[in-house]
């Protein structure tokens, strides 16, 4: 299976439609930057999607789940079998994102790309299931160059069926035990950082845990140093089936034209690898909270974002973002409805 289709150039964001957006948020009701970032927002919206009335109203949520070969570690506070119960939990609405993805009336898919514990067919779950999870990469690479095609893959097909329903906006999510442990080696070997730098306490490690989790990525870092050359060969050697699937979405969304929502520390290292993969796909990425993870700080750094919303989360799940929702709402909804100046009789400073 072949990944070219990754190099492929990105919906160009033209200057003229962030240019007008601009100059109709300055003829409204309000001291010019007065409502902060909210301008921001509308004025990005409007050119992304090449309207004078933006929107999030329809909202597709990709939840990627499966496990990972690294949980063999015990890198995880939890054993992987939650992995499997928390996708029945998205499935049957009581997981955070099946929750807010109800309150926006979002359409919400969860995607087994490979739980160890196969669940039962539940409804709202698709089983693309590419392997019982990948291998423990600090003593082989994660996964095949098939597998990693077939991950990326998954992830650009989730876009081409919010393209098909016709969605405003993308938020993918993730699940899988261990995932922190895999987001901060991919993170460290794309940032030529050592491992102390990215790991942090993920599911609630203690600090001779997160010692602990640090001495494995060291360790999976320099097995596979010769063999890291690019952000796919990364992936490849120290990643995940979820955090491919992110990276493939992402980047499939920023050449279909469809902005997306960047949750936490996780969705984030996903956004990192699509950076380099696909450079001009960041230009499609709203970041949405700053994660409590201690490492997300660099990833943001990396990549020049500064995220709506630091409220101390570190979830995942697509949670954070789903959350941030409500501001752009917000930001739409002033865009949208305030009078202009000329329109509600206002005068102008000369």
């Amino acid at each position: 299976m072949s990944i070219t289709w990754l190099k492929k150039p990105v919906k160009q964001i033209l200057q003229s439609d962030l240019d007008a957006a601009l100059a109709y948020q300055n003829q409204l009701t309000k001291p010019a930057g007065s409502l902060g970032r909210l301008e921001d927002i509308a004025i990005r919206l409007s050119a992304m999607q090449q309207t004078d009335k933006p929107s999030v109203d329809k909202i597709h949520i990709s939840v990627f789940a499966a496990d990972h070969g690294i949980a063999e570690e015990n890198v995880s506070a939890f054993p992987q079998v939650v992995t499997t119960e928390m996708i029945k939990n998205f499935a049957r609405g009581g997981a955070a994102i099946s929750v807010l993805a109800k309150q926006h009336d979002a359409c919400l898919e969860v995607i087994d790309l490979g739980a160890v514990i196969e669940p039962e067919k539940l409804e709202g779950v698709l089983s693309q299931r590419i392997a019982a999870g990948t291998n423990n990469f600090s003593q082989q690479a994660a996964m095949t160059e098939e597998q990693l095609a077939m991950a990326l893959q998954i992830g650009h097909d989730s876009i081409l069926r919010a393209i098909k329903n016709k969605v405003d906006i993308y938020i993918g999510g993730e699940m899988g035990i261990a995932n922190t442990t895999t987001a901060a080696a991919i993170a460290a070997a794309i940032l030529q950082r050592p491992a102390e730098d990215l790991v942090g306490p993920g599911t609630g490690v203690n600090a001779q845990g997160v010692a602990h989790k640090a001495s494995v990525v060291n360790k999976a870092l320099k097995l596979h140093a010769n063999k890291m050359n690019s952000a796919e060969d990364i992936l490849r050697c120290v990643g995940w089936f979820e955090i491919a699937g992110l990276c493939g979405a992402y980047i499939a969304a920023a050449q279909q034209g469809l902005p997306v929502l960047i949750d936490g520390f996780i969705s984030s290292v996903a956004a990192l690898a699509a950076s380099k993969i696909n450079p001009q796909s960041v230009n499609w990425f709203i970041y949405c909270h700053r994660s409590a993870e201690p490492g997300h700080k660099l990833i943001m750094e990396a990549l020049n974002a500064s995220p709506l919303l630091d409220i101390g989360m570190r979830l995942g799940e697509g949670s954070g973002a789903a959350v941030a929702v409500s501001l752009l709402k917000s930001a739409c909804a002033l865009h949208n409805q305030m009078c202009t100046f000329a329109d509600a009789g206002v005068s102008v400073s000369e």
